[in-house]
């Protein structure tokens, strides 16, 4: 299976279960991928506590490939990570690449979608 198939099923995955249809942007995609690496279910959250959700989905994203490390949860239950290198300045269209790919293989370690 292709990336670009793969990237059509996450987005099919989505679109089902999350945004009515509608095709779901990355700011959408980490949201969610936050809240589920929350663990904590859907609820209401502050607009701090969504900016943090999309942060913690950066960290999971990125720690495959050496950028991140998970480094425990806090009293209330909110994952942290360390930062072990500094991501590259990459221009806007090289971030969306990365954040796809990242997003490709959180799903298929989530076995949410196929790989053949």
């Amino acid at each position: 299976m292709t990336e670009k198939e793969k990237w059509e099923q996450i987005e099919l995955f989505f679109k089902e279960n999350f945004t009515d249809g509608e095709k779901p942007d990355i700011d959408n995609m980490l949201f969610l991928i936050g809240v589920q690496e929350l663990g904590q279910g859907m609820r209401r959250f502050r607009k701090d506590d969504k900016v943090n959700l999309m942060h913690i989905a950066v960290c999971r994203l990125l720690e495959p490939y050496g950028y991140y490390r998970f480094d425990g949860r806090d009293a209330d239950g909110w994952p942290h990570f360390e930062l072990l290198q500094e991501l590259p300045v990459l221009k806007p269209n090289e971030q969306s690449v990365l954040m796809r790919k990242a997003i490709v293989q959180y799903f298929e370690d989530q076995g949410l979608i196929k790989t053949s």
